[in-house]
């Protein structure tokens, strides 16, 4: 009987909503024409877990929707972006959290199987629909990178891996540093 009650628990628990990235709006630096535009579109669309890429020109900006069940690596996007000439002014995330949570400065919150890092959070209490951007080195221009790693004395920040500010023995996972 225990048995049978483990293995309901474990079921209950696995199909528990889960907070997950629902889009990401990337905005692209050295766009001079629409052909720019369209190669940066091809090279986001090959990206494997990419299912649908929205553009909009004027903006030089890319709206991007994911396919069910897979993992989004923001590093993919944004080396799609550099292999097609380009560089990410800005990644924008929109994610959907489950259950309300308070963010503090330097917390980390797991989101979509990735871990994120929020270097400006001060008690902010977040629910369903979050925005929130990537200032890591590659999705940010170099001024404001400095400009945010300065605000953090964590060592993940510059490294851009968990193992170097939080576990030990552990294998380095990626973390992306995020303002809200």
């Amino acid at each position: 009987m225990k048995a049978i009650y483990a293995i309901v628990l474990c079921l209950l628990l696995g199909s528990a909503a889960q907070a997950q990235v629902t889009g990401v709006s990337l905005q692209a630096s050295g766009l001079t024409c629409s052909m720019c535009s369209k190669a940066v579109k091809n090279a986001l669309e090959k990206v494997a877990f990419v299912d649908k890429v929205q553009v909009d020109i004027k903006n030089q900006q890319y709206n991007l929707t994911f396919k069910a069940g897979q993992t989004v690596d923001f590093d993919a996007l944004s080396a799609a972006v550099e292999d097609a000439g380009f560089a990410v002014a800005t990644l924008k995330v929109t994610a959907q959290l489950p259950t309300p949570a308070t963010l503090q400065k330097d917390e980390h919150l797991q989101i979509g199987g990735q871990t994120f890092h929020f270097l400006n959070a001060a008690s902010q209490s977040v629910a369903g629909t979050v925005s929130f951007q990537l200032v890591d080195k590659s999705f940010v221009p170099a001024k404001e990178y400095r400009k945010w790693t300065a605000k953090s004395t964590m060592a993940c920040v510059r490294t851009g891996r968990m193992a170097a500010c939080c576990t030990r023995g552990a294998a380095e996972a990626r973390i992306y540093h995020v303002i809200i």
